[in-house]
């Protein structure tokens, strides 16, 4: 007889966790469609410019904000709609809770660099990338959950 190792999610807890991790990748998506859009305006966003401390337009449209060209936004929103895809299309493939994590903590690296940039280059903070890094933090943390409880398909449990 053995037991279910105290990490295993279970085939319930892992639904619900790859649901979340769901939900959080389309407001990923959603957020980051929003910053692309903030990035090529040409207007000033109203919503997020709040005193000297939060001007989602200024580190929208700075230098960081492009990456080899492509807006960092752009970059964000398809590590969303990859974490999407892992979390739906692929989430009964063996290597999905391990692919899943890996592309979270991509991710989570990426948006830590630009909150660094964002503290300590510019001074000044976006509310949408403040959002995003909430998201990816929750994506991550749910899927190291989800990672940790992945067991190989060979291995069962027995009573």
């Amino acid at each position: 007889m053995s037991s279910i190792p105290p990490h295993h999610v279970g085939v319930a807890g892992h639904r619900r966790l790859m649901s979340a991790i769901i939900v959080l990748a389309v407001v990923g998506v959603l957020v980051s469609s929003l910053s692309l859009y903030e990035h090529f305006a040409t207007s000033k966003s109203s919503f997020c410019d709040i005193g000297e401390s939060f001007n989602c337009d200024l580190v929208n449209r700075s230098p960081y904000s492009i990456l080899l060209g492509v807006p960092v936004a752009l970059i964000g929103g398809l590590g969303y709609f990859l974490v999407l895809v892992l979390a739906t299309v692929y989430r009964h493939a063996t290597e999905s809770p391990f692919l899943l994590l890996i592309a979270a903590l991509v991710g989570l690296s990426f948006a830590l660099y630009l909150t660094y940039i964002e503290a300590h280059v510019l001074t000044v903070w976006c509310l949408l990338c403040l959002a995003s890094l909430a998201v990816i933090l929750g994506i991550t943390v749910l899927s190291a959950f989800i990672a940790l409880g992945a067991k190989p398909k060979s291995q069962t449990i027995r009573d």
